[in-house]
């Protein structure tokens, strides 16, 4: 007897098969080692730190060279680099991924709300948004903190408005092909509300693309904040993020540049690692070649 099964009963199988975990490829494990490596550290950095980040050590030179005692050496103030590096990372990891997840949330609900609404709500969103589009982040983000002063909530606000408008953008021009599929026609005919086929038959058959862009939204809210702090204007003391830490040694680059590498190696490993993971995301590759 042929126990070969037709291609519609390998699909049924498929169906009935339970899921299992997503395979991902060596470079996508590599990314969520060194993403899940920065996010630990948001918890067990100021732990694990040898000393006060904040304390000037007593007989300690400044920008001493690394050393058993000092991995990355000492900054202009004498006081433990990888100590300070470790608590950087609350202020650089954790504001970004808490900027991230408001400016993705809110741009995902809004072109998720665009998408399934009349056209004068979708209009009047995307016009709105489009204004926010047309200012570049980092000006957005100067003039923010020019009028209202540099602190953590500023920080935080200006960071997820400013990337708001590309959430909203890519999720509504995903949502809008959903939404003309045939089982979301027969929801809206059994009388199903809006937040239900936004929720339950849209959103998730657009999370793997929205995951990859959130991951790119993070990349991005790092990289401005850490402008933002190199110009001055970020995370202020007595706290620092990555990009404090080397505005504020840089003026010892030719005597100490370890204490300006090592923030530099910590951003981008972090931006490394997230790229290396959504770059690799299972389905991520295919849905580019159905792209091209």
């Amino acid at each position: 007897m042929n126990h070969a099964l037709t291609p519609a009963a390998k699909d049924a199988e498929a169906v009935l098969r339970p899921r299992r975990f997503p395979r991902l490829s060596a470079t996508a494990w590599i990314g969520a080692a060194i993403v899940a490596f920065w996010l630990a550290m948001i918890a067990f950095g100021p732990v694990l730190a040898p000393y006060d980040p904040g304390e000037m050590l007593n007989g300690v030179d400044v920008f001493a060279p690394t050393s058993l005692a000092h991995w990355f050496g000492t900054d202009y103030l004498g006081r433990d680099m990888l100590s300070r590096v470790l608590m950087g990372v609350r202020y650089t990891v954790g504001v970004a991924l808490i900027a991230t997840l408001v400016a993705s949330g809110l741009g995902v609900t809004l072109g998720l709300l665009a998408a399934v609404s009349n056209r004068w709500i979708d209009g009047a969103l995307s016009r709105s948004l489009d204004v926010l589009v047309a200012i570049p982040s980092k000006m957005f983000a100067l003039v923010v903190v020019a009028a209202f002063g540099s602190s953590i909530p500023t920080l935080i606000l200006t960071a997820a408005l400013a990337y708001t408008p590309g959430a909203f953008r890519i999720s509504r021009s995903l949502a809008v092909n959903i939404n003309t599929m045939d089982y979301v026609l027969v929801a809206r005919t059994r009388g199903e509300g809006l937040a239900y086929i936004m929720c339950r038959e849209i959103l998730p058959n657009i999370m793997g693309p929205v995951l990859a862009d959130f991951g790119l939204r993070f990349v991005y809210v790092v990289l401005l904040l850490a402008g933002m702090s190199f110009l001055g204007l970020g995370v202020q003391p007595p706290f620092a993020d990555w990009g404090s830490l080397v505005r504020e040694n840089i003026g010892g680059l030719d005597q100490g540049a370890v204490a300006v590498i090592a923030p530099a190696i910590a951003i981008a490993t972090l931006t490394i690692g997230v790229n290396l993971l959504i770059d690799n995301l299972p389905g991520h590759a295919r849905r580019d070649e159905q792209g091209h």
